[in-house]
């Protein structure tokens, strides 16, 4: 048989055919409206991380009936700005005190080489009327509580208002995502590069839970980690994933 001619180049790339061309209009009226420019932007990362990166997803469950509690008395305090303490924040600390304890997730890949970071800087994804954005907490390993939600707030509102610098942004090495503010049981976020992983955390919710003698309510918190399966396995992602819901668990382990 002859020789079929090569499929003309789609212009996505990896050998992938070209996007569905659609006469819209001929099914009923459309409207059309651009994307923002963070969206442009954060959307073509996000395809190039979805596509170069081998992403794996890990699932727990952390029981945060107790620091649910510690934070609710947390936000009845009077303080200097009026910070009010979110579980974000908590999942920033848990999250950088697994960084710590398991380095190799504190890294970036660069070829062959795998870069160690000895700082500990953690973003965090506010919703804005334009777009995601991923503002960057900075030395969380050696900040309290109140230090990282009064910095998340300024934060947060800077980039609804539009404010944001780029420097805010940058220097990540690990991102926090959660949509407990707004519902589901889990999500599987996508990597932000250059980082190697990032946590997710869906709604918690009151759950009947054996504690060897009997049933009791106990709140629980959905979480989620994705990795680069290039860079960690499923045993240390699990590890990793478990120090975190470890201590959101028993926030005493912070002192651990």
């Amino acid at each position: 048989a002859p020789a079929q001619a090569p499929a003309a180049p789609s212009g996505i790339g990896a050998g992938l055919p070209p996007w569905p061309q659609v006469d819209y209009e001929k099914f009923g009226p459309v409207r059309r409206e651009p994307l923002s420019r963070i969206q442009t932007i954060s959307g073509a990362n996000l395809s190039r991380n979805w596509l170069t990166i081998p992403h794996v997803t890990n699932f727990d469950r952390a029981d945060v009936t107790e620091i649910e509690a510690f934070r609710v008395g947390l936000n009845t305090e009077t303080r200097t700005p009026p910070a009010r303490v979110t579980m974000v924040a908590f999942l920033i600390k848990a999250a950088a005190l697994a960084l710590r304890a398991y380095p190799r997730f504190n890294t970036s890949l660069e070829g062959s080489d795998l870069v160690l970071k000895d700082y500990v800087h953690v973003g965090f994804a506010v919703d804005t009327p334009k777009g995601l954005m991923v503002p960057v907490v900075r030395d969380c390993d050696r900040k309290g509580l109140i230090q990282i939600a009064t910095e998340m707030a300024a934060l947060a509102d800077k980039a609804r208002a539009g404010s944001l610098s780029g420097a805010d942004m940058q220097g990540g090495c690990f991102s926090v995502s959660s949509l407990g503010g707004i519902g589901g049981d889990g999500f599987t976020p996508i990597i932000n590069a250059p980082e190697v992983a990032i946590l997710g955390a869906a709604r918690s919710r009151t759950e009947a839970v054996w504690d060897g003698t009997a049933f009791q309510p106990r709140l629980i918190l959905p979480l989620s980690l994705s990795w680069d399966h290039r860079v960690v396995d499923g045993v240390a992602a699990a590890r990793f994933l478990g120090h975190i819901a470890s201590v959101l668990s028993d926030l005493r382990r912070a002192l651990l």
